[in-house]
């Protein structure tokens, strides 16, 4: 949480639980002037137009979401939110990325899916910095899984590395590294 002026009572303050910085000479590997933060997490503003759409409202469940989620951001990690079905998880994920401006995709998995597509598909998320959100994630193969979970390590040790560039399935990439 981040503590600010409180605009309703001047001379106060109150705790924002995420909050658009602008920190002084920042030295850092993203060209990004504008942080959003949240608790200790700092993440830089996608600076992606994604439209005049409405925002979920932040309940205390959803707080924690956006916590636990911009914590693994900050540690180079992904998310997984599990409950039952239609509890808003792929909402409140897409949510969160429209707070820091960054494209969301949302994709469907199905048991046809194949290591090629989904390659193809990740080649896109690293170069282009977007993230998806992979529902029905579980009814993807157990020998296609394996692929896939050798890609997104390849993908997640060339952020963790902080290259600009990296091979991935035999094709150079332009890696941005808040994908």
């Amino acid at each position: 949480y981040q503590e600010e002026e409180n605009p309703s009572n001047p001379g106060t303050s109150r705790i924002s639980p995420i909050a658009a910085t602008i920190p002084p000479a920042v030295q850092s590997p993203y060209p990004s002037a504008l942080w959003v933060c949240m608790v200790q997490c700092k993440f830089p503003y996608g600076y992606e137009y994604l439209g005049n759409t409405l925002r979920l409202v932040i309940t205390p469940l959803t707080d924690r979401c956006y916590i636990t989620l911009m914590t693994a951001l900050q540690l180079h990690l992904g998310g997984a939110p599990q409950g039952p079905a239609g509890t808003g998880k792929t909402e409140t994920v897409k949510d969160l990325a429209k707070a820091i401006a960054k494209q969301c995709v949302v994709f469907n998995c199905s048991d046809g899916l194949n290591y090629l597509s989904m390659g193809k598909f990740f080649k896109g998320l690293a170069s282009s910095g977007a993230w998806a959100c992979f529902d029905e994630f579980n009814r993807i193969d157990i020998e296609v899984l394996s692929v896939v979970a050798q890609q997104i390590m390849t993908i997640w040790e060339a952020v963790r590395e902080g290259v600009k560039n990296f091979i991935f399935e035999e094709t150079p990439i332009n890696l941005d590294p808040t994908c």
